[in-house]
């Protein structure tokens, strides 16, 4: 299992490059997304790295999953399919053809909509906002890859985007399981789609304009639920 570390870089560099580009009203989306998770799992809260010690699966910090580090680790292991889920960094043709079955990623959008690091930020600001999870082929270029499973799903009126973001991974689950079971099988069914535009890391007046319309990207909540959650 390899993990990207969230502060590639260092966490102060990141955090400058996130005020620069969106202003300070995304750092408590990243603090409770990434900051957080990442804190508890340093501190022995690390769930899942507990899981895979116990079937002696190796955990991998990969800083650079198309290095040659990381390679070689792909290599050891000769992997049929690579899983991604909550991935900042994007796979090269060279890393995608280590494993015989190629790649799946998990997103929580309804691809081609929201391309990107936050789709249910860019979700929540659409004049109606439409939530859903997307399994799709990894390929060289940001959730372009066809598309294996999707599902619509309703969430509550008032939810926050960082709500919303647990919410559709979690739903995401099943379509994940399905679609893993497909491609071993050779019974996977996939739909090419046209990318529409990539939604980067929202820039100030779209963050502002959410605040205007009550549309809130973290509250307390999302808080409390990342100091109960499962880290990895």
């Amino acid at each position: 299992m390899g993990r990207s570390p969230p502060f590639r870089g260092g966490a102060l560099r990141q955090a400058r490059t996130h005020l620069a580009r969106s202003g300070p009203r995304l750092l408590p989306y990243l603090v409770v997304n990434y900051a957080l998770p990442h804190a508890l799992a340093r501190r022995g809260r690390g769930w899942l790295s507990r899981i895979a010690a116990q079937r002696g699966i190796p955990v991998l910090d990969m800083p650079d999953m198309n290095g040659a580090a990381a390679h070689d680790a792909l290599d050891a292991v000769r992997p049929d399919l690579l899983v991604t889920l909550h991935c900042d960094q994007i796979l090269t043709a060279a890393t995608l053809a280590i494993p015989r079955l190629g790649g799946l990623n998990l997103h929580p959008s309804l691809l081609p909509l929201h391309r990107g690091p936050v789709p249910t930020i860019h979700a929540l600001a659409e004049p109606v906002p439409r939530f859903g999870v997307t399994v799709h082929r990894l390929v060289p270029r940001i959730d372009a890859g066809p598309i294996l499973a999707q599902r619509a799903v309703a969430l509550l009126p008032g939810i926050t985007a960082a709500a919303a973001a647990r919410a559709l991974h979690l739903a995401g689950v099943p379509l994940l399981e399905r679609a893993v079971l497909d491609v071993a099988s050779g019974r996977a069914v996939e739909r090419e789609t046209v990318p529409l535009p990539y939604c980067p890391f929202p820039a100030p007046d779209l963050l502002r304009r959410l605040a205007r319309q009550g549309r809130r990207v973290v509250g307390g909540r999302d808080i409390a639920a990342a100091l109960r959650a499962r880290v990895g």
